[in-house]
């Protein structure tokens, strides 16, 4: 026995005819539901293999082939999971563990209230990589340039004549008292006075970012960042089940309004910011968005995480929001992106409380320091050799600047002289995405928005462009006279 009743969508208010199935009183039976979908609008109306076991993992497969195959874009916003589960005649739970799947690689982004949407991002992890030409102008990995640095190499030497040179390839016991001391000399560059009981060491600002996150965070947390944010973040956050949200702006940086509305509508745990050269937009925070970023994170008693990776750029360094706010920030400073991309290390200045908790994380996660690495950062620091070696590239990265800005003259690229990216605003309609494979055919790699961005709102038009990859000026302007043809050829259509 079949009855005709309406069900009606709560988003969109449209009706379908939906015959239910009911018992027969006499028999017993019971008929298989028939849901009438021909004239009502869906999203998605995906074709399922039900030969392949089991259906969710079906389900997910065929999301992804969708995307793939442009049936999806990034933006599209899903069919409620019930009336999904209606269409393809399976059990809501199916649909739920196919969503959460995809939502955990990356592919789905979901906002309570708003419904289930393709992630923006999604086609950076799927998209099939076009035929290169080549040689390939790498532009998209953020490296300084290569420099001839007989300083190190001398330094290098030194140290393998020394009668105790086999200790540096043993494992770090966590540092003496003078590799603290010298992390402290290099601290003060960037403006932060700490004592040594206060430093942790990591190998890389990545691998510190990523023990932060797993030592002081839990999955299901959520975290305030900027709508476009280091990748390197993003990845470790998924992995880690640690969501982030994107907070509103003002000027180019998170406002007070975003900031106190991600906490009360978003419950967010802590903020991630890059506050010098923020990677991409190469934005620098002004002194008044740090006043009141410590001053809410105090009110509110949530974690602030300062990524200073390219502080020591600036010629004269801003007040870190450490500064500020010392017993609720965790300051991470990098070696690799300024001073030598061989140096991954990273050294952390951890507030007293949360201190043996995240030492635990790094000694359990094996991410403390190589030796070798430490003693020659070390040396390089008290030498006083650093800061000539930060001379020399900040000279270099103005060099390379000053061949973007001449190239790319009349176009929006924003950033400075001594800025190691530069963030290129594209004309409407051309997105990151299209840029980044036009770029590729013509044998430059850059990184569109779609990389960076965070939540369901449309990403910005615009590429990241790394100054200091290409292996010398001349590749550098090479790559930059072709990324100009294309967007001369696109104003011209």
């Amino acid at each position: 026995m079949m009855r005709d009743s309406i069900c009606r969508c709560c988003f969109c208010g449209s009706s379908r005819l939906v015959k239910r199935a009911y018992k027969d009183e006499k028999t017993g039976d019971e008929d298989m539901p028939y849901n009438s979908f021909a004239d009502y609008p869906m999203s998605w109306k995906p074709v399922l293999d039900r030969n392949s076991r089991p259906l969710y993992l079906a389900l997910a497969r065929q999301l992804a082939d969708d995307v793939m195959n442009g049936i999806l874009l990034p933006g599209t916003k899903l069919p409620p999971q019930r009336e999904l589960a209606d269409f393809l005649d399976i059990n809501v739970s199916t649909v739920s563990r196919a969503f959460r799947l995809c939502s955990d690689k990356g592919m789905l982004t979901s906002v309570t209230g708003s419904g289930t949407f393709v992630a923006y991002d999604v086609r950076t992890s799927l998209s099939v990589v076009p035929d290169q030409v080549s040689p390939m102008i790498e532009m998209g990995s953020m490296m300084p340039e290569t420099l001839a640095d007989d300083e190190i190499t001398c330094l290098l030497r030194q140290m393998m004549d020394e009668p105790g040179r086999f200790d540096f390839f043993q494992y770090s016991m966590g540092g003496e008292n003078w590799h603290r001391d010298a992390a402290l000399a290099l601290l003060r560059e960037a403006g932060i006075e700490a004592a040594r009981g206060d430093i942790l060491l990591a190998s890389g600002g990545q691998n510190a970012i990523a023990a932060v996150l797993a030592g002081l965070f839990r999955p299901g947390d959520r975290i305030g960042v900027d709508p476009l944010v280091y990748p390197g973040l993003k990845s470790a956050a998924k992995l880690l089940g640690i969501r982030l949200v994107p907070v509103g702006q003002e000027r180019g940086e998170m406002s007070e309004e975003g900031l106190w509305y991600a906490i009360r509508n978003h419950h967010i745990k802590g903020i991630y910011i890059t506050p010098d050269f923020q990677n991409p937009t190469t934005h620098i925070m002004s002194t008044d968005g740090r006043r009141m970023l410590a001053r809410v994170a105090k009110k509110t008693q949530i974690l602030v995480i300062e990524d200073a990776i390219t502080s020591l750029l600036l010629p004269r360094p801003l007040p870190p929001v450490r500064r500020f706010l010392p017993e609720q920030t965790v300051y991470i400073l990098s070696l690799s992106k300024t001073i030598l991309p061989a140096l991954r290390l990273a050294y952390l200045v951890v507030p007293e409380l949360i201190r043996d908790s995240l030492a635990e994380t790094l000694y359990a996660m094996n991410l403390s320091q190589s030796e070798i690495l430490l003693e020659l950062a070390s040396r390089l620091i008290v030498s006083h050799r650093v800061q000539d070696l930060m001379s020399l590239r900040r000279r270099r990265i103005t060099m390379r600047n000053s061949a973007v800005n001449a190239i790319l003259q009349g176009y929006t690229v924003r950033g400075d002289d001594c800025s190691l990216c530069r963030w290129l605003e594209l004309p409407e309609p051309l997105t990151g995405s299209r840029f980044e494979n036009l770029a590729r055919q013509k044998g430059v790699h850059v990184l569109g928005a779609e990389h960076f961005t965070v939540g369901t709102q449309p990403p910005e038009h615009g590429v990241r462009l790394s100054v200091g990859s290409p292996r010398d000026r001349e590749e550098l302007q090479t790559a930059l006279w072709r990324l100009r043809e294309i967007l001369d050829n696109q104003r011209n259509l």
